[in-house]
């Protein structure tokens, strides 16, 4: 093959999926990007036993776990499920807190459970780590809730920097 055809076949197919990866904007008939549509897989699941909690990973993801051991605590990214329905996912402003006297206020100022993507994070504190099994002090979630992701808690990169800011009725 000449050098030059291995390039231009490259070439070729990115511009293929660039285009259909982009739309003409109707009003401006400027291109824009389609939102990709995005696959999210659990890795493990929520499990209550009596007062215990674990965030039980799956075996295939075992090898991941590696090194966890050392962190006392991690963020818990997790599916809300229990809401996953075409009706809830459209709805864009609540009362904070399910509290009617707080203000109506967009899903995205919340942490509703309400919400076009259905992603929870907690954080929590390790108490042991046996197999697949990580044992959490504990959770805002149900039992057998969708795990989608795990990550450790570092103080550095998790804190905020500067004054923090919140509203009224999120206060202490």
């Amino acid at each position: 093959m000449k050098n030059w055809i291995l390039p231009l076949l490259i070439a070729l197919v990115a511009i293929a999926v660039a285009a259909e990866r982009t739309e003409p904007n109707t009003q401006t008939g400027e291109m824009k990007t389609t939102n990709p549509q995005f696959t999210v897989t659990p890795i493990g699941r929520i499990v209550t036993e009596g007062e215990r909690t674990f965030v039980r990973v799956d075996a295939r993801h075992h090898d991941g776990l590696l090194g966890l051991e050392d962190w006392s605590h991690l963020w818990v990214f997790y599916w809300f499920d229990r809401n996953d329905t075409p009706e809830r996912r459209a709805v864009l402003r609540v009362h904070p807190r399910g509290n009617r006297e707080n203000p109506l206020t967009g899903v995205f100022a919340t942490r509703s459970p309400m919400r076009p993507n259905l992603i929870a994070l907690s954080l929590c504190r390790v108490v042991s780590i046996k197999g697949t099994d990580i044992e959490i002090e504990s959770i805002d979630a149900f039992d057998q809730t969708p795990v989608i992701d795990l990550k450790p808690y570092t103080p550095g990169n998790d804190r905020p920097q500067g004054k923090v800011r919140v509203p009224k009725w999120a206060g202490p």
